[in-house]
């Protein structure tokens, strides 16, 4: 019986919250367009730095070459 409640106010509990917004904005996790990645993320082309290694070194991302020195 007791699960049987749990399992209810649960479900009420997720159906509140999917009608609610954000309270904080810093709650916001950019990620890799993708593959989704939250870590390495750069903000400038949207990638995780593996998705834009691998981009780049296809040719795929314009005006990104591999730098020699």
């Amino acid at each position: 019986m007791a699960t049987t409640a749990k399992i209810a106010k649960d479900e009420k509990l997720a159906k509140a919250r999917a009608k609610k917004t954000p309270k904080l904005a810093c709650r916001h996790r950019n990620r890799c367009m993708v593959c989704g990645r939250p870590r390495g993320y750069l903000s400038k082309f949207k990638l995780c730095r593996i998705c834009f290694r691998k981009l780049a070194l296809e040719g795929q991302i314009p005006g990104v070459t591999k730098s020699s020195w």
